[in-house]
C-alpha cells in the first residue's frame, strides 16, 4: 500500500475529465466571489489519497486482486467525511472529484466536516457474501492508518449497504482494540447507528423540493415525478413524493424501467422487484409498458429525478429533457454543459450538494450521538434534518434570485464563502505581508 504521488501519476490520471471540470468551475466561483488566491491554490488538489491493492481468497481457493482508494479532498473545516462505494467502474479520479463534492457538500450543510470518498473497483454481483465480506474487511485493513472519527469518517455509498457497513466497523474496532463506532456512519442501529439514516438522502431531498413548491410553482396533486435508479434512495423518494399526492409516473434500475402516465405505487413496484430483481414488469394504474433508463430522462413530466450514477445528462440528451425541475439526488447526473444549457432553457436544477445532502447531515447526527453516547428518536432526527435542509435551500434560493445565477453556482458560492473564512482564518498572503 503506497501514498499516490501526483508526480508519479500518469498525465492522464492525474488530469481526469472529471476532477478537472470540477477545478475550473471552482475557478470560476473564486473569480466571481473574488476570493484569495490562497484558497483556490488549496482546493485544487486533494489534500491526501491513497492506494491499495486488496488481494482477496476466492470461496474456489482462488485470488484476484481489487483497486482500492481513499481520498481526503480537504480538512480545514473538520475531519473528512464521505462514502464507500463498490462498483465495477470505480477510477482514481471519480473517487477524488466526489471527495471535492463532498467538501463543499458539507459546507453547503454547514458541517463541520471536510469531503472525503472512497472506493473499490468490483463488481459486488459477481461475489458471494462470504467474498463480499472478505473484501469489506480487507478494506478497512488497507486504510485503518489513514481513517478515524477525528481524521476521516467513513459512511455508505454504492453498494455497501448495512451489512457491507457492520463488517467495516467490526473490522476497524477490531484492529483499534476496542469500540469505535465514531469511525464510520451509516451503520445498522445495533451497531450504533442512528435513527432516520436508511431514508435520509431522500428525505434530505424531499424536504428541500417540499420548501421550494411555491417557488417552482409546483402542486403535489397535480405534478408528476419520474426517477431513475429505484435503489435506496430513489424508493424512499418516491414513497415520500407518493404520500403527498405526486404522481410517480415512471422509475428504472439497471435493467429498464417502467412507465404508467396513470401513475405507479412505489411499495407495489418495490414488492415486484424483491421478488423478480428488478423494477421492469411491475404494473401500474393504467397502461404500464417497459420504458430504457435513456427514455425515462426525455419522458414528459414536471420533476425529474436522477438517484442512479453521475453523468446521465449531458449534451447528447439534454435538448430532449422535458422535465421542469431536475432534482439530483444521485451525484454529478447532470453534466456542466447539460446544466447550462438546461438553465437556459429556464429550467430548475436543484443540486446535488443541495439536495442530497441528507445523508451526510444524518451521518453528523449519527457521530454526534455516538461521541455522546446518547441516542435520539426518530422525530428529533427528522426535525433536524428538516430544519438543516430548509435553512440551507433558503439560503441558496436567495443567492440564486439575488445574483442571477443557477442554483447550482448559488450553492457552491453558499460552500466557497465558509471553505473560504476557514483557510483565510489560518492567514493568508496579505497576512504575511502585513497587508
Amino acid at each position: 500500500m503506497t501514498e499516490t504521488s501526483k508526480a508519479n501519476l500518469p498525465a492522464a490520471t492525474v488530469n481526469g475529465d472529471m476532477l478537472q471540470r470540477a477545478r475550473e468551475n471552482l475557478r470560476l466561483a473564486c473569480d466571481k466571489l473574488n476570493i484569495h488566491p490562497d484558497v483556490f491554490e488549496e482546493l485544487k488538489w486533494p489534500r491526501e489519497t491513497l492506494a491499495a491493492t486488496l488481494l482477496i481468497r476466492m470461496d474456489d481457493g482462488s485470488r484476484r486482486a481489487f483497486q482500492a482508494w481513499r481520498c481526503r479532498y480537504n480538512d480545514r473545516r473538520g475531519p473528512t467525511k464521505g462514502g464507500v462505494r463498490f462498483h465495477p467502474r470505480v477510477t482514481l479520479d471519480e473517487i477524488e472529484t466526489l471527495a471535492f463534492w463532498m467538501t463543499f457538500k458539507c459546507a453547503v450543510a454547514n458541517l463541520p466536516f471536510g469531503g472525503g470518498k472512497g472506493g473499490v473497483c468490483v463488481d459486488t454481483k459477481t461475489l458471494s457474501p462470504t467474498e463480499l465480506e472478505r473484501v469489506s474487511r480487507a478494506y478497512i485493513e488497507a486504510f485503518a492508518s489513514f481513517i478515524g472519527p477525528d481524521r476521516d469518517i467513513l459512511a455508505p455509498d454504492m453498494y455497501t449497504n448495512g451489512i457491507v457497513i457492520a463488517w467495516m466497523s467490526d473490522e476497524y474496532s477490531a484492529i483499534t482494540g476496542h469500540p469505535s463506532p465514531t469511525a464510520i456512519t451509516g451503520k445498522p442501529i445495533a451497531f450504533g447507528g442512528t435513527e432516520g439514516r436508511t431514508d435520509a438522502t431522500a428525505r434530505g431531498g424531499y424536504y428541500t423540493l417540499r420548501y421550494l413548491e411555491s417557488s417552482l410553482g409546483l402542486d403535489p396533486d397535480k405534478s408528476s415525478v419520474a426517477i431513475q435508479g429505484f435503489g435506496n434512495v430513489g424508493y424512499h423518494c418516491a414513497k415520500l413524493l407518493h404520500a403527498d399526492g405526486y404522481r410517480i409516473v415512471a422509475v428504472s434500475d439497471s435493467r429498464g424501467g417502467v412507465y404508467d402516465p396513470d401513475g405507479l405505487d412505489p411499495l407495489s413496484v418495490m414488492e415486484h422487484k424483491h421478488k423478480t430483481g428488478s423494477v421492469v414488469g411491475a404494473k401500474g394504474h393504467g397502461k404500464t409498458r417497459k420504458i430504457s433508463n435513456a427514455e425515462l430522462l426525455e419522458l414528459e413530466c414536471d420533476v425529474l429525478v436522477p438517484a442512479a450514477l453521475e453523468g446521465q445528462i449531458t449534451t447528447e440528451n439534454c435538448d430532449r429533457v422535458q422535465a421542469r425541475v431536475v432534482l439530483e439526488l444521485a451525484n454529478g447526473p447532470v453534466s456542466a454543459e447539460a446544466d447550462a444549457r438546461l438553465t437556459a432553457n429556464g429550467q430548475i436544477i436543484v443540486p446535488d450538494i443541495l439536495a442530497n445532502s441528507g445523508g451526510v447531515t444524518v451521518s453528523h447526527l449519527e457521530w454526534v450521538q455516538n461521541r455522546s453516547g446518547y441516542y435520539w428518536e426518530r422525530s428529533r432526527v427528522r426535525d433536524a434534518l428538516r430544519s438543516t435542509m430548509e435553512t440551507e435551500t433558503q439560503a441558496i434560493w436567495t443567492l440564486h434570485n439575488e445574483l442571477g445565477v443557477s442554483m447550482r453556482e448559488a450553492a457552491y458560492v453558499h460552500g466557497l464563502r465558509r471553505i473560504a473564512e476557514a483557510v483565510e482564518a489560518r492567514g493568508t498572503q496579505a497576512y504575511f505581508d502585513g497587508q
